[in-house]
């Protein structure tokens, strides 16, 4: 009997294994898989498309941007200047080539005419000359030249989280030649115009109004209310802000964009204190800068400073748009 008894119940456990895999299996979903792939991006051949499945980064190293972030299928949340695509920068030129999509430059912007003789446009290795882009771990690192006036080359790593509508950039600042410098790490990410732009305020923040006035005028219908403050762009005239604020949230008729770099406690910032700074650009060309800024660093040669952005991408489920910010905001807040 002992002997059956015991056959019975090493039965019954496997049994119940098995039962219990086989639920496992289908409660628990698959990991997605990034991949990558070459693709041609209106007009050019050399860009890559990295997705997990739900959403998709269109990277563009010719003009060395990551030019559009989207769901699937759907369309993306990145500007895009339909003047300019197919075509390539050109660093000799006195205007500025705006591509659109996210790049990263050296701040302060106040600093440009001393290092580099011109105060715009912007350090030509790091906005108007091609990189060199390679695939590693199923990311996409992008490498910049050595900029001749800030002695820095820019490094950066675009990552997709495996299951989520999530991608996080790592950019990095390397000093390979050149006098010492301060400097910061500025992403400026070129966003489509929304129904409104949202600061959550720090209830400790630096400024008494809540934001670091930046332009003559401030942005149209400027608010501050409940800690959250909101700008919309003006059709008329181009406006800027900062802030001590670790996010920023874009949002659109349909999707809704959350960008966070959280803010280093104690740490000086450029502009004024600003870690990060919302621009609305006027008519014709219709889209606002969420930018994000690093921490103030002396750097030498074999000096790195970096900074890692998550863009969060989500879709409208609330009518009014405030109600909406706030709430992609409470919902990743941990």
């Amino acid at each position: 009997m002992n002997i059956i008894f015991t056959i019975t119940c090493s039965l019954a456990a496997t049994v119940l294994l098995c039962m219990t895999n086989a639920v496992l299996r289908q409660t628990t979903p698959e990991p997605e898989r990034v991949s990558v792939q070459r693709v041609r991006y209106h007009g050019w051949s050399d860009s890559i498309i990295i997705s997990n499945g739900r959403v998709e980064a269109v990277v563009v190293p010719s003009i060395g941007r990551v030019m559009q972030f989207r769901f699937v299928g759907e369309e993306g949340v990145f500007w895009e200047n339909e003047e300019l695509m197919g075509k390539s920068p050109e660093p000799e030129s006195k205007e500025w080539g705006n591509f659109g999509g996210d790049k990263a430059w050296p701040a302060p912007q106040a600093d440009w005419p001393r290092i580099t003789k011109r105060a715009w446009p912007p350090p030509v290795a790091f906005d108007s000359l091609p990189v060199v882009a390679s695939v590693n771990d199923a990311s996409i690192e992008l490498l910049s030249p050595v900029d001749p006036a800030y002695g820095i080359r820019t490094r950066r790593r675009i990552h997709l989280d495996p299951q989520k509508a999530v991608m996080k950039i790592t950019t990095t600042f390397e000093k390979v030649a050149g006098n010492p410098q301060r400097v910061s790490v500025w992403v400026v990410t070129q966003v489509r115009d929304p129904l409104g732009v949202y600061v959550p305020v720090p209830q400790t923040s630096i400024y008494p109004a809540g934001y670091n006035k930046q332009s003559p005028e401030l942005p149209q219908g400027l608010r501050v209310k409940d800690g959250l403050l909101s700008v919309v762009r003006d059709r008329q005239a181009s406006h800027k802000i900062g802030s001590d604020a670790g996010t920023l949230i874009w949002v659109g008729a349909i999707h809704v964009l959350r960008i966070d770099s959280p803010r280093i406690d104690k740490a000086e910032y450029p502009d004024g204190g600003s870690s990060v700074e919302v621009y609305t650009n006027k008519d014709p060309q219709a889209y606002v800068e969420l930018e994000m800024l690093g921490p103030l660093r002396h750097v030498r040669i074999g000096d790195r400073i970096e900074q890692t952005i998550t863009y969060t991408l989500l879709r409208r489920t609330e009518k009014d748009p405030a109600v909406e910010a706030t709430k992609a905001f409470l919902q990743n807040r941990n």
